[in-house]
């Protein structure tokens, strides 16, 4: 048997959990009985207040949240509790309460611990609308104190490691992620509206594919099979389309088995939706058009500031070939370019960071990250990439060495990927073995060959447009962060060897005690 080991702190609010079940009173009872939010009762106040000629609200109220800031005026005290809508003042005085009650609030309510009170609001002196309290309630007592006593949480190891206290602290991470909800609400009703179908499609797939990256890998018991987690949702989508729907989207946990940096997390959150009868000009102005609606609904506003930059969202966004913005940025043509060797040294003596055997594909990308992107600050489609870059995408009808291919970058972050999508399943094969190439040649992010897919193409799929965005990216975009764990509530990191909760033995002799 283990117990834990507490600090003093812990140990005395722990004591105080005990006594009041002594006393015969649950310091964790079941149910609230809450009539309003801290929000409510304000808007309440702000409505009855003319009528009221300074006097208390005759309506009892029942308000609840957790304690963040305590007052001990001798005969009376001042509290402000917070709710997921706000903050309110609670105030209590002995000729109300009673004395008792008044000396058992001092006694047993800390920082940090959740209370029920119920009373008339009225307005203080000092002008702030409050709850005089008639009765009160512990619905749930803190052991940790908060953090940082309420004055922020900092340190940003902790905060990502124990968001649940970060979010306790710190009201911009709060509002951080009510702005990604609601983004992802404004999505699925742009979307909605415009006639697309929300679907589920697999996490944990036989074959991975629909984009260049290094797979998590899992064993299915029952199959007795090795199968991977996903790293996009393209392949199934666009099975779909075969299958009849014409609009389709996904909003998934896709995952990835690579590197963690200020903007990417190898567990990470995407749209992807896929459009019948469209070709990628008709996704970029749909694209366009949904992140515009996205921040006016999130934000208010179609403008945006992120590290330092003023970025208008407003349509119409430029459309910049991939060719022309290497041309300008490094000089490099690349259909005039094509061997591997040649590549590489002009690509290394312009500065770019590219092993010998870094295979050409690779190497186009890498100059698109080091020389474009960095230019990119308004909203900007790069668009007509190589075929050798885009596996999935088709070929344009003007030079079969282009394929209908874009990517929108907003202040110099890509946020997303969409092609005409390639419905030719011998062209379709031709590219997976190419992929299976480049993969025997030293690119371990190179697809592997998925014949259903194939099969399914050869059913037939209609001429279809197609998209994904990046929901994290979106979101720093949205709300000014520079690193990518600050969107995500629960961010991975490396274990601590150190648990948090100190774990030790019990003794026989203590237990029966």
């Amino acid at each position: 048997m283990f117990e834990i080991e507490l600090n003093e702190q812990q140990r005395q609010r722990q004591r105080k959990v005990e006594e009041l079940r002594r006393l015969g009173i649950d310091p964790y009872p079941p149910r609230s009985h809450r009539t309003h939010t801290a929000r409510q009762a304000l808007d309440r106040f702000a409505e009855i207040e003319p009528t009221l000629d300074g006097e208390l609200d005759p309506e009892e109220i029942v308000v609840a949240g957790r304690v963040t800031a305590l007052r001990d005026m001798g005969k009376s005290v001042f509290a402000h509790i917070r709710d997921g809508s706000g903050a309110i003042q609670l105030y209590l005085r002995r000729d109300v309460v009673t004395d008792d009650a008044l000396a058992h609030f001092k006694r047993f309510i800390d920082l940090g611990d959740f209370i029920e009170a119920a009373g008339h609001l009225f307005r203080t002196r000092t002008g702030e609308v409050t709850v005089e309290v008639r009765r009160f309630q512990l619905l749930a007592k803190a052991v940790n104190p908060p953090p940082e006593k309420w004055h922020g949480l900092t340190d940003v190891e902790t905060r990502y490691r124990q968001r649940y206290a970060d979010l306790m602290a710190n009201e911009e991470t709060r509002r951080i992620f009510v702005i990604r909800a609601n983004a992802i609400r404004a999505i699925r009703r742009f979307l909605d509206e415009r006639g697309f179908l929300e679907v589920e499609t697999p996490i944990l797939q036989p074959l991975y594919g629909g984009a260049a990256a290094k797979p998590f890998t899992t064993y299915y018991n029952a199959l007795d099979q090795t199968f991977y987690l996903r790293i996009a949702d393209e392949l199934y989508l666009k099975r779909l389309l075969v299958g009849g729907y014409e609009r389709v989207y996904e909003i998934s946990k896709d995952f990835r088995n690579e590197g963690i940096d200020a903007r990417h997390s190898p567990e990470f959150t995407m749209l992807e939706f896929y459009m019948a009868y469209a070709d990628y000009r008709d996704v970029m102005e749909l694209v366009e058009q949904m992140l515009a609606f996205v921040a006016e609904e999130a934000l208010g506003t179609r403008q945006i500031t992120f590290a330092g930059h003023t970025v208008d969202l407003t349509p119409p966004w430029p459309r910049v070939s991939l060719r022309q913005a290497l041309i300008d940025t490094t000089g490099i043509d690349f259909l005039e370019v094509t061997d591997q060797r040649e590549l590489y040294e002009r690509a290394r003596a312009l500065g770019a960071d590219v092993a010998p055997d870094t295979v050409w594909p690779r190497i186009i990308d890498e100059l698109l990250k080091t020389f474009v992107r960095p230019t990119l600050i308004q909203p900007t489609f790069l668009i007509d990439y190589p075929v050798e870059l885009s596996p999935l995408a088709k070929r344009s009808p003007e030079d079969p060495r282009i394929v209908e291919r874009f990517q929108p970058f907003i202040a110099a972050m890509e946020v997303g990927n969409a092609f005409t999508e390639l419905n030719d399943p011998m062209d379709q094969l031709s590219r997976f073995l190419q992929q299976a190439r480049d993969r025997a040649a030293g690119d371990d992010e190179a697809m592997p060959i998925d014949d259903d897919f194939i099969n399914a193409l050869m059913y037939g799929m209609p001429p279809t447009g197609g998209f994904g965005l990046g929901i994290d990216r979106l979101t720093m975009l949205l709300t000014d962060q520079q690193n990518i764990r600050e969107v995500i509530l629960f961010p991975h990191l490396r274990s601590k060897p150190t648990p948090i909760l100190n774990l030790v033995p019990r003794s026989a002799d203590e237990r029966d005690q």
